[in-house]
């Protein structure tokens, strides 16, 4: 069985002030990171990472801004931009107030060679939280970090009292696909999925099957690729994305809306996504081949936005298999 270079870890902190946290946190989290981890690894000071000389070696435009490769450098097509290789699962969506004490708790997904910084990773989220968070500057102090394996299971990785990072695998088991037989896969969109057309989100009516599998199958290949440098999964990708064509679907969705502020256009913005139970039918052999990119999808997210937690689910296979089953990943990881 192949062992991909994915981790999921838990971070566990306690607020120090009253927090008021937003509908969905994705969004202040992702941005409260992306400055405390620039502060830390920025060895220039440039204004913005484009034009440095040092951006194909730096921790944080590796992490948080990674650059596209060279023309000519990818054998297949050239790439404008590619995903990074975090996501940020905040707390589930719902605004609410944590009192002094209270726990924050929220997950960190890193793919490659971004699980090899994960000591900078972990230095960056303390300052960050340590700096306040939201309008009001609530600080929040940084308990523990665990990782979190396939079965959901935290391992003690890091703590406050002893901050020295611990051995632990970091690794994600490539189910062996065809190995299942499921009659149905069912997911659960847990935060607002945003596949997108033309620069235009899909809505309910105008989600497919193929389109899902396509897009969660060539953002595995990707981030696997260019974070990972593991060869051979764009083409098995291609390979996998036509076969939503062949399946039937049940539906339970919604459109769901949040607000955010943006920093950087120095407004608020609403964005929504598709949010419910997506069901698909089809032969248990092209159910078989889709099930392992839909399980890996746990772990990365799919859609616009994946990086601060959207495009979140759950998958279920129908019947559970042995290898590729991972019915309550998804959930027991945000139980928190």
């Amino acid at each position: 069985m192949q062992h991909l270079p994915i981790a999921r870890y838990r971070f566990t902190a306690h607020a120090l002030q009253p927090l008021t946290l937003p509908d969905y946190a994705g969004s202040l989290l992702r941005g409260q990171f992306g400055a405390a981890l620039r502060k830390l690894a920025c060895m220039t000071r440039q204004p913005t990472c484009p034009g440095c000389p040092l951006r194909q070696t730096c921790p944080y435009s590796r992490i948080f801004e990674a650059p596209a490769p060279p023309k000519g450098a990818h054998g297949l097509q050239d790439f404008s931009q590619i995903p990074n290789p975090y996501v940020i699962e905040p707390p589930a969506p719902g605004a609410r107030l944590l009192q002094p004490e209270e726990e924050l708790v929220f997950h960190t997904v890193l793919v490659g060679h971004a699980i090899d910084q994960l000591a900078l990773v972990i230095v960056a989220w303390q300052r960050a939280l340590a700096g306040g968070l939201t309008k009001a500057r609530a600080p929040v102090h940084l308990d523990k970090v665990e990782w979190i394996d396939q079965a959901a299971q935290p391992h003690p990785v890091w703590q406050a009292d002893h901050p020295t990072v611990a051995d632990h695998p970091a690794t994600l088991p490539w189910p062996t696909p065809g190995a299942a037989q499921p009659t149905s896969l069912a997911l659960t969109l847990h935060t607002p999925l945003r596949l997108q057309h033309q620069g235009r989100p899909l809505g309910v009516g105008e989600l497919t099957a193929r389109a899902l599998i396509a897009a969660v199958a060539r953002r595995a290949a990707l981030l696997l690729e260019f974070h990972a440098r593991l060869s051979g999964w764009g083409d098995a990708a291609r390979n996998i994305a036509h076969l939503g064509s062949q399946l039937d679907e049940e539906r339970d969705m919604r459109w769901f809306d949040w607000t955010r502020y943006s920093g950087r256009q120095q407004q608020e913005m609403t964005l929504g996504g598709v949010m419910g139970r997506w069901t698909l039918l089809g032969d248990a052999d092209t159910l078989a081949r889709i099930a392992p990119w839909l399980w890996l999808g746990q772990w990365l997210h799919v859609g616009k936005n994946a990086t601060m937690g959207l495009g979140g689910y759950a998958l279920r296979v129908m019947p559970p298999d042995e290898e590729c089953n991972a019915a309550d990943v998804g959930e027991s990881a945000h139980a928190g």
